[in-house]
């Protein structure tokens, strides 16, 4: 065989291995995280509530159809192996929670439409996790997916500017300037930036610098310009607790500090409405602290809590329901309730809907699960970067759920970004990350 044949041989070996089983199944993956990041309506003015709205026809279609694609590929490309590891027993105990709120919701048909949304998200990010062969794999559909949400964003600023940024015409008119991309609000466009540049992060470590820099620097400009100062500290914070204890080899550092953190954002944040001693000091120390009026959603939502504390009041049955439109609105309170679509505190939030013993399931699930999943990792570099790509997550997304609310909620970015890091995490724990050399995986 001639050297040239050889050659030409060698030139082509890309381009076919595109069209291999694991070709097409990293595909497949990059395909769902892109679609299921964009949604099926970017560029939507009209308010963050449209994001998954259960009586959205493309929606209902859009999403169906990922469910359908995503089943299939988990059946025909998905190593039952890794699939199965991603099953705990927590997961089917806090998904057997979600679904009691469905049978308990005001209007369950309508909460299991929503519900049906929340579980083709949760399956569709278990089968972007699964699909990926290697290591490289993985790192395409990042990059792939990367490249196509913070392109569009940038382009949408200039072709769509009306849509991409916060307008004075809108309903927040306090947010007119900022951006906010294909995403329905600065507050989704905020996080998503974010975790896109601990990928950008993860790419550069694992060697691939010039794809790593250009979406690290390129999601950080656009999370800055999307007005989110709880974001900005949240984002070098994260890299900080994750990166730095592996550079100076205490790894173990970084599941105490995790630790920390959550529970000094629970004190500082719950902990002044609900903690008597802690409410006293804040008082005396910080009268103005209420976090944008958030304080007064958390008391109002704590009292209703104490009325149904084992179950909660439904799936989608408390914020924005009739429950609440018939409430008296005192005219000190600085926001309005009957008008609010959600506690602004995920924790808060899983108590009200699901219940007290849903919000331990949910901890442990959420929050000690990963820790422990963290610390099982093997001492190989591609978990243990991966690994540390789905930490910054998990922690930075953990700590923005006590201002904001996403747990199951639909189609949400953020709440999406949050399944990916907890499941990534149980994934590289379990089993080495394959690495591609040359033509063969090992």
């Amino acid at each position: 065989m001639s050297s040239t044949d050889s050659l030409r041989r060698i030139e082509r070996a890309p381009l076919s291995a595109a069209f291999t089983r694991q070709g097409v199944a990293t595909a497949i993956a990059a395909l769902l995280f892109t679609v299921i990041i964009v949604s099926f309506r970017p560029f939507q003015p009209a308010g963050a509530e449209l994001t998954g709205d259960g009586g959205d026809i493309v929606n209902q279609l859009g999403f169906g159809s990922l469910g359908a694609v995503s089943i299939f590929a988990l059946l025909a490309f998905a190593d039952p192996r890794v699939l199965r590891s991603l099953v705990s027993p927590s997961w089917a105990l806090m998904l057997g929670f979600f679904f009691l709120s469905v049978v308990l919701a005001t209007d369950p048909p309508a909460a299991m439409r929503a519900a049906s949304f929340t579980m083709i998200g949760i399956i569709t990010m278990a089968t972007i996790l699964v699909l990926p062969r290697d290591a490289e794999s993985f790192a395409r559909v990042v990059i792939f997916t990367a490249v196509v949400v913070i392109g569009l964003s940038y382009i949408g600023l200039i072709v769509f500017p009306h849509e991409a940024l916060h307008t004075a015409d809108s309903q927040e008119p306090e947010h007119a300037g900022l951006w906010r991309g294909v995403f329905t609000h600065k507050n989704i466009a905020g996080p998503v930036m974010a975790c896109f540049s601990f990928a950008g992060l993860y790419l550069f470590r694992r060697g691939q610098r010039w794809w790593g820099a250009a979406i690290f620097c390129a999601a950080m400009i656009f999370m800055l310009h999307t007005g989110s100062k709880t974001t900005a500290g949240l984002v070098p914070f994260s890299i900080m607790i994750v990166v730095l204890p592996s550079l100076i080899g205490m790894r173990l550092g970084t599941p105490i500090l995790f630790a920390l953190a959550i529970v000094a954002t629970a004190v500082g944040t719950l902990g002044i409405v609900f903690i008597a001693p802690v409410k006293h000091l804040a008082a005396i120390y910080f009268p103005n602290l209420t976090y944008t009026g958030r304080t007064t959603l958390w008391e109002f939502a704590g009292e209703m809590l104490a009325k149904r504390p084992w179950t909660g009041y439904g799936y989608e049955s408390f914020w924005g329901t009739p429950l609440l439109l018939n409430q008296d609105q005192p005219f000190d309170r600085p926001w309005d309730i009957r008008t609010i679509v959600h506690g602004h505190d995920g924790y808060l939030d899983i108590a009200v809907l699901m219940g007290i013993p849903a919000l331990c399931v949910a901890v442990y699930t959420f929050l000690i699960a990963p820790l422990r999943d963290y610390m099982r990792i093997p001492a190989r570099k591609e978990n243990i970067f991966l690994g540390d790509f789905f930490m910054m997550v998990v922690l930075f997304t953990a700590l923005n759920g006590f201002l904001e609310s996403f747990f199951f909620h639909r189609g949400d970015p953020v709440w999406l970004f949050f399944v990916l890091g907890v499941l990534g995490l149980r994934q590289v724990s379990l089993r080495p990350i394959p690495v591609r050399l040359s033509n063969q995986v090992v």
